[in-house]
């Protein structure tokens, strides 16, 4: 609405007085989405101008974080860098539809519809359904933490876990994400990723998070060969100095890594040679579960990583 139309509405005299706020309120919101997409920072240029509503959407969506589950909308959109009108109104929309719901205390999290949506993605509900029996087994077998994680690009993400009362605590929870480079479950997967993968990772500069986490380059890539030779990966102390990882990677026929299995113990005393035995065998029956599920057919011979568990499967 123009000024002119605005002015009109003022002089006219009290009868239009609500018809007015309403007009000044109307500019006012259109005035301030149109300044949302030019400065999204309030007032500042930025390299967020013209975003689009599903950027907007999933700028709330990642708001959200493990030492974040909840948040009201003014803490929302601060975090989503959107105005609180517009928050309002995306949020609304996340809600109606279950994206998006609120707590008795009328905080915002994330929605069950969201996660009934997520828990199709294929390299979470297939992969799962066919590693739990082996996951279980292995857990039965050593009531030890038990892991499953696939790599997405140079990170990890954990698919599943099983863990026990007595096993040593770990940072990890199911859809959380990791550096690649630290973990068990990390070493097995780049080590089995396309070359190109593992330059990148080298590349960059790589988390230290212990005296013992493997920051150089060049011992990393000595790390990743010896896995590559051994079938397995051995994490020892890299992530906490009370915990030692033993990881196999599932591969796929081409010989790279589609997810990686691992058992995490107390560093004190561990023997990474049987741990390994029980996590290789894991892994290469998830493999054989997976390839039935696809309708392959892996025998002894031709089964990815088979060479020296093939008989205890």
């Amino acid at each position: 609405m123009d000024e002119s139309t605005l002015a009109a509405l003022r002089s006219a005299g009290p009868d239009c007085g609500h018809i007015a706020a309403a007009a000044e309120a109307e500019a006012e919101a259109e005035a301030e989405a149109e300044a949302e997409e030019a400065y999204p920072l309030g007032g500042r240029p930025s390299s967020l101008a013209g975003r689009s509503v599903t950027n907007k959407v999933l700028a709330i969506l990642a708001a959200f974080s493990v030492d974040t589950p909840e948040l009201n909308l003014t803490e929302l959109a601060r975090r989503a860098q959107l105005s609180v009108p517009t928050a309002h109104r995306r949020v609304a929309e996340l809600l109606a539809w279950g994206a998006l719901e609120r707590t008795p205390q009328g905080r915002i999290r994330i929605g069950l519809r969201l996660w009934e949506v997520g828990s199709l993605a294929p390299r979470g509900l297939a992969l799962r359904e066919a590693a739990l029996p082996y996951l279980e087994d292995l857990y039965e077998l050593t009531h030890e933490n038990v892991q499953l994680a696939v790599r997405e690009d140079t990170e990890v993400v954990f698919v599943e876990r099983i863990t026990g009362r007595r096993a040593v605590p770990v940072h990890t929870r199911v859809g959380g994400r990791f550096d690649i480079h630290a973990t068990g479950v990390g070493l097995a997967l780049l080590a089995f990723a396309p070359p190109d993968v593992r330059d990148r990772v080298c590349a960059s500069p790589l988390q230290q998070y212990t005296e013992w986490t493997i920051a150089d380059p060049l011992t990393l890539r000595t790390c990743l060969g010896t896995v590559r030779a051994k079938g397995y990966a051995v994490s020892d102390r890299q992530i906490t100095s009370d915990t030692l990882s033993v990881a196999a990677p599932i591969l796929s026929l081409d010989g790279t890594a589609r997810a990686a299995v691992s058992l995490v113990v107390r560093s004190d005393g561990a023997h990474p040679g049987p741990l390994a035995i029980a996590v290789r065998a894991a892994a290469l029956g998830i493999t054989r579960a997976l390839a039935s599920s696809e309708g392959r057919h892996l025998t002894g011979r031709n089964a990815p990583g088979s060479r020296d568990v093939v008989g205890m499967v």
